[in-house]
């Protein structure tokens, strides 16, 4: 217990027992990255061009979007150096930065989460108060402070689990630095991580998800007093791709963070964190354009007039 070593570096050997899917892994997430890039860079530039995508809702969709990149490009482009090298090894000052990165885009995106829900019930159950309640000041301001819970929180989880005393053993049985991988691998009292990553779990897992619920039932109370069919279905439209992300999003976090964890990690722990890295970031932009009919419009808008440029260029 007494022969600590100095650790520079961390071995990943997350999915190593599957030699032979490594380059099919690593083919599949460049892809799934690829469309992530593509699919939410499209989704802020026409949330930017098109005035009529200049409101809270998009607004937020916008930070999601960017969220959702570097969320994604923090822990991605290691893996994908990881699948097909070698000596499969990031350094301690790295991965110390991809653990803080990750972290706090991942808390951010539990408080924005829950932000969005009180946008989709402001603007479903007081319509008329919508402009005013949400006002620019206002939404601007949710968004900040999203952005900054996330990042104090990530910067205290990994400053405290950072200065503690390593093990010889630097090997991470993971294919990131995850914290919960990582606490793995301290000798000394591991106490008040524990107790804070329980309470940031709490804060800004179980917390959103409860004003998350709370929301949808006044939501679709709201629209259940709706007379028309079609107005039910034109409400329930406006927030059921935030309502899908939620699900897919909450559901590998709380797989992730609240299930009772084994001595090893298992494949299955890695192949949610996959979900939950890649999958998730990648299927938010498909969502949002495929249920809801303005963003189609202004992605048709966008890419026709692109479209028209380079075909007059072109003659």
């Amino acid at each position: 217990m007494g022969n600590y070593s100095a650790v520079t570096e961390f071995f990943l050997v997350g999915l190593s027992q599957y030699p032979k899917l490594q380059f099919c892994l690593f083919v599949l997430c460049l892809i799934m990255y690829m469309i992530i890039l593509l699919g939410n860079s499209l989704l802020i530039i026409i949330s930017i061009l098109d005035s009529r995508l200049q409101t809270p809702m998009y607004f937020f969709l916008g930070n999601l979007s960017f969220l959702d990149i570097c969320y994604t490009s923090s822990s991605i482009l290691s893996m994908l150096v990881m699948f097909v090298s070698e000596r499969k090894s990031i350094s301690f000052i790295g991965c110390a930065l991809q653990m803080v990165v990750s972290l706090g885009l991942g808390s951010t995106e539990c408080v924005l989460l829950a932000v969005m829900a009180y946008d989709r019930y402001v603007a479903i159950c007081n319509p008329l108060r919508y402009p005013l309640i949400m006002n620019r000041v206002l939404y601007v301001h949710m968004a900040a402070w999203s952005w900054i819970t996330g990042t104090l929180n990530s910067l205290v989880q990994t400053a405290l689990i950072m200065v503690l005393t390593f093990c010889g053993n630097n090997v991470i049985d993971h294919l990131t630095c995850e914290i919960l991988a990582l606490l793995k691998l301290i000798c000394s009292d591991i106490t008040i991580n524990v107790l804070i990553m329980t309470v940031a779990s709490i804060v800004l897992l179980m917390i959103p998800l409860l004003l998350i619920f709370i929301s949808y039932v006044f939501i679709l109370s709201s629209i259940l007093r709706i007379n028309s069919a079609q107005g039910r279905k034109k409400a329930f439209s406006t927030c059921s791709a935030h309502l899908t992300v939620v699900i897919l999003f909450y559901g590998s976090a709380l797989f992730m963070y609240m299930k009772p964890k084994s001595k090893d990690t298992k494949a299955s722990d890695e192949i949610i964190g996959l979900s939950y890295g890649v999958v998730t970031p990648m299927l938010n932009p498909i969502i949002y354009s495929l249920r809801n009919k303005e963003v189609k419009e202004a992605m048709k808008k966008v890419l026709s007039r692109h479209l028209h440029q380079w075909k007059s260029e072109r003659t």
